[in-house]
């Protein structure tokens, strides 16, 4: 497939050398992070016309390039499919050239259900994939269209899809119906409420560390004056927090695709541009991070005694990170937080540790 027929190149801005739009490339290199940004929003009951993303390119552009060593790569703008699904096959054709690279995609703008696109190309190159969802609604409706209602079901629902562990942050009660919550705590699924979120990565970070996939649905970051997201909220996670958890997201040991959706393309507020730009920004210090961390890993191991039952607890030495579980291999220890141990030294051990 020939790509230029289907991706608007990007502009060109005029940027200093200590600016990350200086170091910005065009063309798909091997291991480097690719940008991608998507106009089609009828799976949120919007249109596909092509939107103009020059605004969050501008302020996405002047940020600092820090000491960042991966490569960085603008593809350009998606044209949006004459259906819905013809805009999922063209994405996920991209996607899957990135995969080949073992480049990190990562898609910005478009409406939820561009989710299933990521987890449909990933599930092509990889098995068992680890998939955590930020979003405050969880919809298992079913129907022949996919939208945002229903990307999650036919994820789930896919014969040929092989899901390890999905995750969902960001949940709040008061927007949901109860069939869809119970039905994915049935099937043993995480589910974090917002507040649990609120203040501190502490807690929500284990559910990052392994995830192959990650997609933010813009709906879940609270909206002032004029809306941030498709379906603005009163209520989400602030801008300093949002922030954090695109960090924790690029720290992922694991992290091979990520999609930012559901953001507000008609807003003309220089704000939610800078703010998607910074959440960009902080997504690929942590990827850096991430990529100057040491191969090999040396672990510190604790006991703890509960009901006469002994329990492993592994702190990583560099990262001060901690594990569940007492295997040799660390790939089959479950990510937990220092919290974590702290409340099994008192007896408490979180049912999420044991149910694996």
């Amino acid at each position: 497939m020939n790509f230029e027929d289907f991706i608007i190149s990007p502009r060109n801005f005029k940027t200093e050398s200590w600016q990350i739009g200086h170091r910005i490339t065009k063309d798909i290199k091997e291991d480097s992070i690719v940008l991608l940004f998507v106009s089609d929003y009828r799976g949120a009951n919007g249109d596909a016309e092509v939107q103009d993303f020059t605004g969050i390119r501008r302020e996405f552009y002047k940020l600092s390039q820090l000491d960042f060593e991966i490569p960085v790569v603008d593809l350009g703008d998606l044209v949006s499919g004459k259906s819905v699904q013809d805009s999922h096959y063209i994405l996920q054709e991209v996607l899957s050239a990135c995969h080949y690279k073992r480049a990190i995609p990562i898609i910005i703008g478009g409406s939820n259900d561009f989710s299933f696109s990521l987890f449909s190309a990933l599930n092509f190159h990889t098995k068992n994939i680890n998939y955590t969802q930020i979003s405050n609604i969880i919809s298992l409706q079913q129907g022949e269209l996919i939208n945002e209602y229903t990307f999650l079901s036919k994820i789930f629902g896919a014969k040929n899809f092989s899901i390890n562990n999905y995750h969902h942050l960001g949940y709040q009660k008061h927007l949901n119906e109860i069939d869809s919550v119970r039905l994915i705590k049935e099937v043993e699924f995480d589910i974090i409420r917002l507040a649990e979120m609120m203040n501190s990565t502490e807690k929500t970070e284990p559910f990052f560390r392994k995830a192959d996939l990650v997609t933010v649905n813009c709906d879940a970051i609270e909206s002032f004056s004029e809306p941030f997201s498709m379906n603005p909220q009163v209520n989400g996670l602030n801008r300093r927090e949002v922030c954090a958890y695109m960090k924790e997201i690029g720290l992922s040991e694991n992290l091979k695709s990520v999609g930012i959706f559901n953001y507000n393309i008609y807003s003309e507020n220089q704000l939610n541009h800078q703010l998607l730009a910074q959440m960009i920004w902080y997504l690929i210090e942590g990827i850096n991070i991430q990529r100057s961390h040491p191969k090999e890993r040396h672990y510190e191991i604790f006991y703890v005694l509960i009901d006469d039952r002994q329990y492993a607890f592994k702190r990583d030495t560099f990262s001060n990170l901690w594990y569940f579980g007492d295997d040799e291999n660390i790939e089959n220890c479950v990510p937990c937080s220092r919290k974590d141990f702290d409340e099994a030294k008192k007896g408490w051990l979180n049912t999420r540790l044991t149910k694996i």
